[in-house]
């Protein structure tokens, strides 16, 4: 029998210490970091492809192989269609008669995400964890079951297991669904569409819209809502909904599609309206569902809500004590640095002897629009909400240095909400170039506490939009609790 970590006169009884099943971003931190505390550890992932199904899928997971990585590389080469625009009245005479070749941006995807997904091999082989490559399923409280690709079955036993297997992108039940994408297979199109029609109106419906009008597609945008990307400042959204529409995106807020077919001249959509288009590739952005269908959680008994995610506590531990589970399989707060935070967390708590919960206070995310928006804390609708005292909300919308000289009709808008009593910052958040990396560093200062009082000693840095953060002295409105926006 392998050799297993030792505590206070246990006997050696199991494969590994900790077997993980799931080789994303939440699984492979939490494999190298338990292994960093001495821990013997396994860890088992599908083949890889880039796109992903019930039986491949990659070491690296989502975020890095059909995910965050991806489509950020297709968002760099969409902007360039905008900067091209731009230069002509900083003095760049182009020609008309740019091309664009699809394939080649695809190729070089594809080379970077397979050069990644090698790295993210040699980090746990060098953090000295076991890969093994087929499909994992629970056997019992510490027993794993894995499929290799050849389809023989190997069973390993473990004193702690943890699921990390992330979430699937889901479609929507709609007559013609299988004509439809999903992002999976947008990320890696053989042909660019040149029409194409989105259901959905969260960030990764939001992002591809910018991606493939960027590269000269037509884009129809069809949400639900009266604007795009529920959950996000109000304010925020409508700034990104008219950029959307200033950067050619049509929007059709509070619609939906209700059947798909196929024709001689593409994917015929029909709307809830009745109105009727015509497009050459659907993609249904409508949300993601945990991946644990095929995990055989019923063999331990560990359970699940009404989602399909796993249940855990603040440690991220199942109603199993030897089972736990992080990242978006747990449908908490679904970000691959929180599921890195999470990896972390369970590795100190389980074998660190250090008793670690994952804070999710004031975490910062970006959507990749174009340009795009970035938040920290709260929004000025969920600061109402929570308030105990009045809410002091600054502002500030201007053009942008840049587009004073190309003529962009396009604004940057920056907020910050501030609890009155406390002077402490709770919310930030702007929409304009730039945003994810100056939002970072406001994540900082935030979570150290910081006041107004501090924001406005800052000096800013000239000239930068950043420096509007630290200039911003007036208020733009005060909220007294209990009052609606």
């Amino acid at each position: 029998m392998a050799r297993k970590m030792l505590r206070d006169g246990e006997t050696e009884a199991y494969d590994y210490d900790l077997f993980v099943i799931g080789a994303g971003s939440g699984g492979v931190r939490a494999s190298r970091t338990s292994a960093g505390f001495g821990a013997k550890v396994a860890i088992c992932e599908l083949p890889f492809h880039p796109i992903s199904s019930e039986t491949i899928g990659g070491v690296g997971g989502t975020c890095v192989i059909r995910g965050c990585v991806p489509k950020k590389i297709l968002v760099y080469g969409s902007a360039f269609r905008g900067e091209f625009e731009d230069a002509r009245n900083f003095g760049w005479e182009l020609s008309e008669d740019i091309n664009f070749n699809w394939k080649k941006l695809l190729n070089n995807k594809t080379q970077e995400i397979q050069r990644l997904n090698g790295i993210y091999k040699r980090l746990l082989t060098n953090a000295g964890v076991t890969m093994i490559e087929g499909e994992g399923k629970l056997a019992g409280p510490h027993e794993v079951e894995v499929t290799q690709p050849d389809g023989s079955v190997q069973k390993y036993t473990a004193k702690h297991i943890l699921i990390a297997t992330g979430s699937r992108a889901q479609r929507v039940k709609i007559p013609g669904e299988e004509l439809a994408i999903t992002s999976d297979e947008a990320l890696s199109l053989e042909e660019l569409p040149k029409r194409a029609v989105i259901l959905g109106g969260g960030y990764i419906a939001v992002e591809f819209a910018s991606i493939w009008r960027g590269m000269g597609a037509t884009v129809d945008l069809f949400y639900r809502k009266e604007l795009p990307l529920r959950g996000f400042d109000d304010e925020m959204r409508a700034v990104v909904a008219k950029n959307l529409e200033g950067r050619g995106i049509e929007l059709h807020p509070q619609s939906t599609l209700t059947e798909l077919s196929k024709t001689d001249e593409g994917i015929k959509v029909v709307t809830d309206h009745g109105d009727v288009l015509v497009a050459d590739v659907v993609l249904f952005a409508t949300g993601r569902a945990p991946n644990t269908k095929r995990l055989n959680l019923a063999a331990a008994g560990v359970e699940t809500d009404k989602t399909g995610a796993i249940k855990v506590d603040e440690y991220s531990c199942t109603n199993i004590p030897s089972i736990w589970a992080v990242g978006d399989v747990t449908n908490r707060m679904n970000l691959t640095p929180v599921a890195l935070m999470e990896g972390t967390c369970f590795s100190k708590t389980v074998f660190g002897g250090e008793p670690t919960k994952p804070d999710y206070k004031d975490i910062p995310c970006a959507v990749f629009s174009i340009p795009p928006l970035s938040v920290v804390g709260l929004s000025e609708q969920q600061a109402l909400e929570q308030a105990t005292s009045d809410i002091l909300v600054f502002t500030s919308s201007f053009t942008p240095m840049k587009n004073t000289i190309s003529g962009r009709q396009e604004k940057t808008v920056m907020k910050l909400v501030v609890d009155s009593a406390t002077d402490r910052v709770i919310g930030a958040s702007m929409c304009g170039p730039d945003a994810p990396e100056i939002m970072q560093g406001i994540g900082v200062a935030m979570k150290c506490g910081a006041t107004k009082k501090q924001f406005d000693s800052t000096v800013g840095i000239h000239p930068s939009a950043a420096e509007e953060f630290v200039t911003m002295r007036s208020v733009t409105r005060r909220l007294t609790v209990g009052s609606k926006i």
